[in-house]
């Protein structure tokens, strides 16, 4: 058996310590060096780039992971998985005091794994006084406030020149540490004002207002006109666009950039509690390891991020088909745990056409906090392979639109899963749309064997109360449940489209009832354009509901919200597709 040393060594003037792996006989096999840009203590909202290597390896492909543990954790946390990047930026911003990292660098072909840990001091920004600091995003500042006592709480108010008011989340005070939290959610090249409140519950008190500038943003939005607005805001007063061919970016209510994601990433899956966001980095030209799952804060920086290379090696091990990218979906769940879509390929014989066809699935993944798969579902295993796209969909090398394949120059595009979602009862609803169905899987919590409870959609299980088969949704997007019982779902009618080129996309909420297998339309309205792909759909506090037509035919974008009684309330039109958008209370809130 293996067993480890430790030593320390130095590497570019910084001392660093490390973990040898010792191979049978005393034989040193590997270590690993850890190179950091800056040497503790450390601000916090410093950015330390940390940098790894092995020495007295054999030869082979080394890999590296990185982990934390934060000062008030027994544990270490996995921030990246293993993968070919030696480098990872860390960030610390929540806390001051001691942290812990480990690097482990794992050479794959021989097995060797050595650790290499460092401990970081990190000292507090505010000490007697609050203070806002620069982060790298230029929207985007660290406000940092003195201890406060346990049991109080504290949030800060930001002001803006033309009367603007918002404020961040409460958060509460731990005794002698320092309370500190991103101002997001501001126009460029503006001057602000912060100030603190802190509350015991019964009264408040505020701290004295700091001044400072928003910078300017590196990059040109996409053109956006409010077409209609409301009389009155409503709670969602922020426009978060997930757009596929520019930066994602937060508009307010005027259509003004309010914050975007500083780094070229496609896809922005989901937006979650406290300012955090899923994010999906496809490279078609890239291997399994260049496909990345990352969580990212307001600044940008990696939270965490794991990527389909290494999902694979854990596959395997679980007897499972690899996937070769994610695509579309991700998001967290209740419990922490991340739930995922990612792609699959198979070549069926004689299935979906003469001889050997090559055909694009889907995998639902379930990953716990540290990103190791704890619950998987293989489309291949669970749907009839033999019903084919809809509309026969095919996918060509090179041409894009379609998740990532590598066994032939072409490729039956079968499902083009888009959406997840835990239903209330711990399930997961899953949105085919080359199969027009949105498809509920036993998912029991992670106890369930991934059996099709029900399909929804046009030749599915339910029934249209009315008996107008023309009212089902085709290749639709993101469909959701709002309670136990009612479904709200963007209805691109590409099927329609196809037998009656003036259809236009419709947005849908459906009323199902699950044990009578019978489906009625609370809403259905139809949207005045026709979307060939993308969108989203979204219940407003406010009861109104929110659609996103994504790929207008002149390849512009509207988002759109409607009241119950389907009347138009707001439209914003953007000059590019946009994936998904979502109506957003702040920054830090979702819904």
């Amino acid at each position: 058996m293996n067993c480890c040393i430790s030593h320390n060594a130095w590497w570019g003037g910084v001392l660093i310590s490390a973990m040898s792996v010792i191979s049978p006989g005393n034989v040193l096999a590997m270590s690993v060096v850890v190179q950091h840009s800056v040497s503790s203590p450390v601000p916090l909202g410093s950015t330390v780039t940390l940098k790894s290597h092995v020495s007295d390896a054999q030869e082979g492909t080394v890999w590296y992971r990185y982990r934390v543990r934060t000062p008030d954790a027994t544990d270490f946390r996995t921030v990246r998985d293993y993968s070919p990047e030696s480098q990872f930026n860390w960030v610390p911003m929540r806390q001051e005091g001691s942290y812990d990292i480990e690097v482990a660098a794992r050479n794959l072909d021989t097995g060797d794994t050595a650790y290499g840990t460092r401990t970081y001091q990190i000292t507090p920004v505010a000490a007697d006084a609050p203070v806002v600091t620069p982060t790298r995003h230029p929207l985007v500042f660290l406000y940092s406030a003195p201890a406060c006592n346990f049991g109080m709480r504290l949030r800060v108010e930001i002001d803006g020149p033309d009367g603007s008011r918002q404020f961040t989340p409460w958060q509460a005070c731990a005794q002698g540490k320092t309370v500190n939290i991103y101002l997001a959610g501001m126009r460029a090249e503006t001057q602000y004002t912060a100030r603190q409140i802190i509350s015991d519950g019964q009264t408040t008190t505020q701290g004295p207002p700091i001044s400072f500038q928003t910078g300017v943003p590196g990059f040109s939005p996409a053109a956006t006109s409010v077409l209609q607005k409301p009389a009155a805001q409503i709670r969602q007063d922020v426009l978060l666009q997930s757009k596929v061919f520019d930066l994602s970016v937060a508009l307010d209510i005027d259509g003004n950039v309010i914050w975007y994601i500083p780094d070229a990433i496609r896809y922005l899956t989901r937006p979650e509690p406290g300012g955090y966001f899923w994010v999906l980095l496809e490279n078609d030209a890239g291997g399994d390891a260049d496909q990345k799952l990352r969580l990212i804060d307001l600044a940008g920086n990696t939270v965490l991020e794991t990527n389909a290379a290494r999902i694979n090696e854990q596959l395997q091990q679980r007897g499972m088909n690899p996937i070769t990218s994610f695509h579309h979906e991700a998001r967290s769940l209740p419990d922490g745990r991340i739930l995922v879509l990612a792609a699959t390929e198979r070549v069926l014989t004689d299935v979906q056409g003469e001889g050997d066809v090559d055909v694009l699935g889907d995998m639902i993944l379930v990953l716990d906090r540290d990103l190791q798969v704890i619950w998987e579902w293989d489309a291949f295993d669970h749907l009839d392979q033999g019903r084919k796209a809809v509309l026969d969909e095919k996918c060509v090398l090179g041409q894009g639109g379609c998740s990532r394949f590598t066994r032939s120059d072409q490729a039956n595009d079968w499902l083009h899963g888009n959406a997840l979602q835990l239903t209330p009862d711990n399930n997961i609803i899953y949105s085919s749309r080359h199969q027009d169905w949105v498809i509920k899987i036993n998912y029991s919590n992670g106890q369930g064997f991934g059996n099709v409870i029900w399909r929804l959609g046009r030749d599915g299980d339910f029934q249209m109360a009315s008996g107008d088969d023309s009212l089902w949704f085709s290749h639709q997007h993101d469909p959701n449940f709002e309670g136990t019982d009612r479904l709200a779902v963007f209805d691109n009618g590409n099927t329609r489209q196809a037998e009656d080129e003036n259809a236009h996309s419709r947005g849908q909420v459906l009323d199902i009832d699950e044990s009578n297998r019978v489906v009625s339309l609370a809403l259905n309205v139809d949207l005045g354009a026709f979307s060939t792909a993308l969108g989203s759909a979204q219940k407003l506090t406010n009861g109104n509901y929110h659609f996103n037509l994504g790929w207008m035919p002149n390849t512009f974008s509207q988002a759109l919200e409607y009241d119950p009684s389907g009347a138009l309330v707001t439209q914003v039109q953007t000059e590019t597709q946009m994936y998904r958008s979502f109506r957003m209370r702040d920054l830090y809130t979702p819904q």
